[in-house]
């Protein structure tokens, strides 16, 4: 009996791309015998022709299933959507824009085969902006500090995962899914399988620097205390500095020594000590606002409907 993988895409904006990219699933797996597919597209209520596509994709091939969310709940969120409609022994992301090099498919399912529970491509250089490239470099070194991201081994958005680890990362219901701190939470037992990111041919990116800002931030504030404890550290260490600098001044005025008033530094310590303060009281009002909204039981994404495929029925549900 053939093993089934299954395929979960988060579509935005690529109404000129995702057509290519669901072809050239279809031609990949054809090529071992052993697998059989289901494809899983999230529309996220792209602004584009995309699920008009997709649903004409869903006629030709009974395989794929299209969720259509209600508003536009992010990529984390997307993908999540779409792991919750998988069958597959072996669920497999991709992004919608064609960069992912789906030839190299196989390299992710051999480390599965091989007993890894999350093998993921690893790019050497990224077809991205020196924006997004950054971006990418704190990301990774926030991982490193927060969950112990195995050494080495490089994030991306290309991976192979085991349906036992998806059904744990489906029991985090909040909003503000973060899927590699999901997935770091769950294994650590990680393979990352050298590749060549492909250009984008059509189109740009759609993560502007304000999705940049609220992807990391619900990264760092979504799985972990250490910024607080952090925060705990520079209040302290700001309070120490500020009594050795009072100490210093007790000393001085005890010597006789002339003290002439400094308006410079005074403004110097008070923006620093400031800005010390606003930076903690925004950290702890992030996380009391989060838990908040998570009081409020704001949902990850809003289903409109569903077409399913053969694997789950084959027919539409409306949510």
């Amino acid at each position: 009996m053939k093993k089934l993988i299954s395929f979960v895409i988060p579509c935005y904006r690529s109404e000129k791309t995702i057509a290519k990219v669901l072809e050239e699933i279809r031609y990949v797996v054809k090529e071992n015998p052993d697998y059989n597919y289901e494809i899983v597209a999230v529309n996220d209520a792209s602004p584009d022709n995309v699920y008009d596509v997709l649903i004409d994709e869903q006629k030709k091939d009974n395989k794929i299933t299209v969720i259509d969310l209600a508003k536009n709940s992010g990529k984390q969120s997307a993908v999540m959507a779409g792991l919750s409609m998988v069958s597959g022994e072996v669920i497999v992301c991709l992004d919608d824009d064609g960069q992912c090099p789906m030839p190299e498919l196989w390299k992710l399912i051999d480390g599965i085969e091989e007993g890894y529970d999350i093998v993921m491509a690893q790019y050497g250089v990224k077809k991205q902006s020196i924006f997004r490239n950054a971006g990418s470099l704190m990301n990774s070194q926030m991982f490193n500090w927060l969950l112990d991201k195995p050494k080495g081994l490089q994030l991306s958005n290309f991976y192979a995962i085991k349906n036992f680890i998806v059904k744990e990362m489906l029991q985090y219901k909040n909003p503000y899914p973060y899927i590699h701190g999901l997935m770091l939470r769950a294994t650590q037992n990680i393979l990352g399988v050298p590749m060549e990111e492909r250009k984008r041919e059509i189109g740009r990116s759609g993560y502007t620097f304000r999705k940049l800002l609220n992807f990391w931030l619900d990264g760092l504030t979504g799985f972990s205390v250490k910024p607080l404890r952090i925060a705990i550290t520079l209040g302290i260490g700001s309070s120490f500095l500020g009594i050795i600098y009072g100490i210093y001044l007790i000393i001085r005025r005890i010597r006789n020594v002339t003290m002439i008033t400094g308006w410079t530094s005074l403004m110097a310590l008070m923006l620093f000590l400031g800005g010390v303060i606003l930076i903690v009281l925004g950290l702890i009002g992030e996380y009391i606002g989060r838990i908040y909204i998570c009081m409020n039981a704001s949902p990850q994404y809003v289903i409109r409907h569903v077409e399913k495929n053969i694997y789950s029925g084959g027919s539409k549900r409306d949510v």
